[in-house]
């Protein structure tokens, strides 16, 4: 099978995880290969996620490499074969890959942590909303990009009607609560659209207030996508070069202490509402 022109992150994430059980087991690239009955190249583009696995195989490198972990050789397994076409691919074409990457991440959660300080979350913003954002960019886009930005990302709001189990709990501070991209009209629509979309079962939004004392986790915006076994969790951070995507263990466990320690400093569900209500008025 030819190898792929481009990974995306979730293909890559699945040859990381087959490295990883490989390298726990104490074996080599080449060991591995040779008893597995796989040319040491191929297997390593396979580690790489530049060619496709099967679920069989999957099983049977999990076995060669003694691990008992049945849940997460089974999710592993459920990560393999061609990758399916999902709604993102239609924008392929138009938008940088890491848009593409972030909505198939989201598609596949089990569950989204998100803490945001500089600006509303992409899954709660308005229409008008993202379009200031996108015509104001410093990038100064050409139209057909801005609009595909635009469409992209309220394209990825269809997260938050998966049909199986899934929940979205979000922190925002209120400094990206009080940004005004456009007028004070939009910030007020984007406010009590916040609240609107707070109502719904699978949704919590708390926040931090200013006023909150002892608060120092103003850093970089957040957010965990948790997988199907905890092991697979992504932790992705939005720095000023590009997102950057965590998965290693002591990666994930640090940045589920600090989103607990957000959540920790937040306001409760109703106070939250009650303070959302009360900055809409005033917008």
């Amino acid at each position: 099978m030819a190898a792929r022109v481009t990974v995306t992150a979730r293909q890559e994430r699945l040859g990381k995880e087959l490295r990883r059980l490989r390298e726990r087991a104490g074996l080599s690239l080449r060991e591995a290969a040779r008893t597995a009955g796989i040319n040491e190249g191929k297997f390593s583009t396979m580690e790489s996620g530049r060619v496709a696995t099967s679920a069989d195989r999957v099983r049977l490198l999990a076995g060669q490499y003694a691990c008992d972990d049945s849940a997460l050789v089974d999710a592993l397994a459920a990560m393999t074969g061609e990758r399916a076409r999902g709604w993102w691919d239609k924008h392929r074409r138009m938008l940088p890959q890491g848009f593409l990457d972030l909505a198939e991440l989201e598609h596949h959660a089990a569950y989204l942590r998100s803490f945001e300080n500089v600006q509303i979350p992409g899954l709660l913003q308005t229409e008008e909303q993202v379009r200031a954002i996108y015509s104001t960019s410093e990038s100064r886009l050409p139209g057909e990009q801005v609009e595909a930005r635009v469409q992209f990302r309220l394209a990825r709001q269809v997260a938050l009607d998966k049909e199986a189990p899934f929940r979205f709990e979000v922190v925002i501070h209120e400094a990206a609560l009080r940004v005004r991209v456009a007028d004070g009209e939009v910030a007020r629509r984007q406010l009590l659209h916040i609240l609107e979309q707070s109502e719904r079962p699978q949704v919590t939004v708390r926040v931090v207030p200013f006023e909150r004392d002892g608060f120092t986790r103003i850093g970089n915006p957040m957010l965990i996508a948790g997988g199907s076994v905890p092991q697979l969790d992504t932790v992705l951070l939005d720095t000023a070069h590009g997102p950057m995507y965590m998965d290693a263990e002591a990666q994930l466990s640090r940045y589920r202490r600090v989103i607990g320690d957000v959540e920790g400093a937040a306001l409760g569900v109703v106070e939250s509402r009650d303070f959302l209500h009360e900055l809409a008025k005033r917008t």
